[in-house]
């Protein structure tokens, strides 16, 4: 520990965020990271303090604390301030093989535990993690390393988001030969399309696949596994086959006057734009807009989020977003204290910028959507809203939230985007490769376990757990690789 004192000496800094009205005029990245020096003087706030939970990952109460890569956080915080930042690099690449993805789009697990924030604001980790990775860029330290020896060993991975990009970079690591199988244009999952330009510019991900392709991955895009090549030819050419296609299943509103034009799920119109974005610049008729649109996005989380902000960026004419549960208290309670995740109330990006614009948060709790209205040519014209309490089933004994009778209202809306999350896995592949499924649709395995119900079948990530975040599907892959290598090899250095 090279400054003991480093947590009462220095404040937290943030890299500062362009003006709210400035960065919707683009759909780049918009924070300016810190200096050299003060990223430095971030990393010696880390405290020493014994027992990091930082990296420790455990579950609480069914939710993540600490990093779940298990990130050696303590060790390069230091190496951060004492400026050894080849070293921190090479601390840092040893358990994550995507900071560069991570830094950008985790919502930071590993500050939310970080000791340093039980009585005062805790580590940039996340900032520190990117001066990491982009220094580590900049001076060659992550350039391309291929195996120096093959094992003759081949394996095809299906889906290229974070748990297949890891499986496929630790198996390649190994020695073995692997093939990723991805039925869009371009490489990345939801990395690519579920995530918007201006969270992770797409750049960063073409930077470090061209990497594993030097290192001996090969990539193979607009090829649909399950409809394009059937799985018995997959598996009789390959040794291996993991399945890490993701959640890909929306979750559906059904109301009435569901049938309007005017209605997407969140992933097609994120997708819509970023696909626009990097093949023609957002030309005018290539994409789901919201300009000059009344906007009503159905969902809380971070998808919906991102729909705000793309809509903003849009030009949208206004923007709602529902959420069906009561807003999140503005501090923690008694009944929710560090190290578990804070259930508080998180005002993102998006609605900063919505805030800027309009003036007011464009979210509104405890209501849904009870009815769409459409024109007589089909087209979506306004939304019947309708307030929701909680009650309890008395059959199940659950809690439900069900509509207040009387409460109802009509608003103006053109454009409607459904950010419900994601139900499990698609049915064709499943289908397709005989796999077993749970009551979620997700591939089953056995507890802990990767191996599908089919030899030489493994999954990993969404399609395994369900919609999650993007660090836990890597660490999912790097799982799934190890076990993957274990039956190939009969033992694993993973």
């Amino acid at each position: 520990m090279g400054k003991a004192t480093g947590f009462l000496e220095y404040e937290r800094r943030e890299s500062q965020a362009i003006d709210a009205k400035e960065r919707i005029k683009n759909f780049n990245e918009f924070h300016i990271p810190l200096s050299t020096e003060e990223q430095q003087r971030q990393g010696s706030r880390c405290m020493d303090c014994g027992v990091p939970f930082c990296q420790s990952g455990m579950t609480i109460k069914g939710m993540t604390s600490g990093c779940p890569l298990n990130n050696l956080i303590p060790e390069w915080n230091d190496l951060v301030y004492h400026g050894n930042w080849e070293q921190a690099y090479l601390r840092l690449h040893k358990t994550s093989n995507f900071p560069e993805f991570t830094c950008r789009v985790c919502p930071g697990l590993c500050e939310k535990a970080c000791t340093c924030g039980l009585n005062g604001d805790p580590v940039t980790t996340r900032e520190n993690e990117r001066a990491i990775i982009e220094y580590a860029y900049a001076h060659g330290l992550a350039d391309a390393k291929p195996p120096v020896n093959r094992s003759g060993k081949k394996i095809a991975v299906i889906g290229s988001g974070p748990s297949g990009l890891a499986a496929a970079d630790q198996l390649n690591s190994r020695g073995h030969a692997v093939t990723v199988y991805e039925r869009n244009d371009r490489v990345g999952g939801l990395l690519r399309y579920g995530i918007p330009n201006m969270k992770l510019e797409k750049q960063i991900i073409d930077r470090k696949t061209a990497v594993m392709e030097e290192e001996g991955i090969t990539f193979k895009t607009n090829v649909d596994v399950g409809k394009d090549i059937k799985p018995k030819e997959l598996l009789a050419e390959y040794d291996a086959v993991i399945l890490a296609c993701g959640a890909s299943n929306p979750r559906d509103i059904q109301a009435p006057g569901r049938e309007a034009k005017g209605i997407y799920f969140a992933v097609d119109f994120l997708t819509s734009t970023t696909k626009s974005l990097w093949d023609n610049g957002l030309k005018e008729g290539t994409f789901i807009s919201a300009k000059d649109k009344d906007v009503i996005v159905i969902g809380g989380g971070d998808t919906g989020n991102d729909c705000v902000g793309t809509c903003m960026r849009h030009g949208c004419k206004s923007i709602t977003q529902l959420e069906m549960m009561p807003k999140a208290p503005d501090e923690r309670r008694e009944s929710n204290p560090w190290p578990q995740w804070p259930l508080v109330c998180k005002t993102d990006y998006g609605q900063e910028e919505a805030i800027a614009v309009f003036g007011h948060d464009p979210r509104i709790y405890t209501t849904t959507v009870k009815e769409f209205k459409k024109d007589r040519s089909g087209n979506l014209k306004s939304v019947i809203l309708v307030s929701l309490e909680s009650k309890t089933d008395e059959k199940t004994g659950r809690r439900m939230m069900v509509p207040v009778e009387g409460t109802e209202k009509e608003v103006p809306c053109q454009l409607v985007l459904i950010a419900a999350g994601f139900l499990g896995s698609q049915s064709y592949v499943t289908d397709a490769f005989k796999v077993k499924v749970d009551g979620r649709t997700n591939v089953a395995t056995e507890a802990g376990k990767f191996a599908a119900s089919v030899d030489k079948i493994f999954t990993a990530g969404d399609m395994h757990t369900g919609q999650s975040l993007v660090v836990k599907a890597i660490r999912q892959g790097r799982d799934c690789a190890r076990e993957v290598d274990e039956y190939l090899m009969g033992y694993s250095n993973l």
